[in-house]
């Protein structure tokens, strides 16, 4: 069974959650017995974090997972930055949590551009891009150099936020978000 957290981060004046919350760690349905399934990937352990730049706010969207997030939706993507007029900056981040000796802990972070206009009902992303970033971030790798300064506070003022013991447990790469 899944454990969550609860997620109360929210966009200012918006009444209803972002999401569940992180997963932490289920059990493993392969584990031990050979047989079907064995050696396929799970993606109980990520999380999908929404970063919007303009509004210096971050939260779970589980609906990324299937790029149906709140963002996404009614939006015609193109892997051609041009085709999207007057973009809006969102990064889709990739949140893997690990379990330790001493418990859960943020073990991989990977951030994807996405540009958006409402307006125009038109956006840009690599889906490419999304889906090799979540790979890696599964692989316990940290990729946020694409975000500026302030998008990365953002995200690690959320995460610690969220849960400060389990950022506390994190690795120094995910720590300096924050400073």
């Amino acid at each position: 069974m899944k454990d969550f957290f609860n997620s109360n981060n929210a966009k200012d004046g918006d009444k209803k959650k972002k999401g569940m919350g992180f997963t932490i760690i289920s059990g493993d349905s392969t584990d031990g017995h050979g047989g079907y399934g064995v050696g396929s990937l799970t993606l109980d352990h990520v999380t999908p974090v929404i970063v919007d730049v303009v509004d210096a706010v971050a939260y779970i969207d589980m609906g990324a997972m299937h790029a149906r997030s709140d963002v996404e939706k009614r939006i015609k993507f193109t892997p051609n930055r041009e085709d999207t007029p007057n973009p809006r900056l969102y990064w889709l981040v990739w949140v893997t949590i690990n379990r330790g000796p001493e418990g859960p802990y943020y073990f991989g972070l990977t951030a994807c551009e996405m540009q958006v206009d409402v307006e125009a009902r038109r956006g840009y992303k690599s889906l490419p891009e999304h889906v090799n970033r979540m790979d890696k971030s599964m692989k316990g790798k940290v990729i946020v150099e694409d975000m500026d300064v302030n998008a990365r506070r953002v995200l690690g003022n959320f995460l610690k936020e969220h849960d400060e013991e389990m950022f506390n447990r994190s690795g120094d790469e995910i720590k300096s978000l924050v400073e």
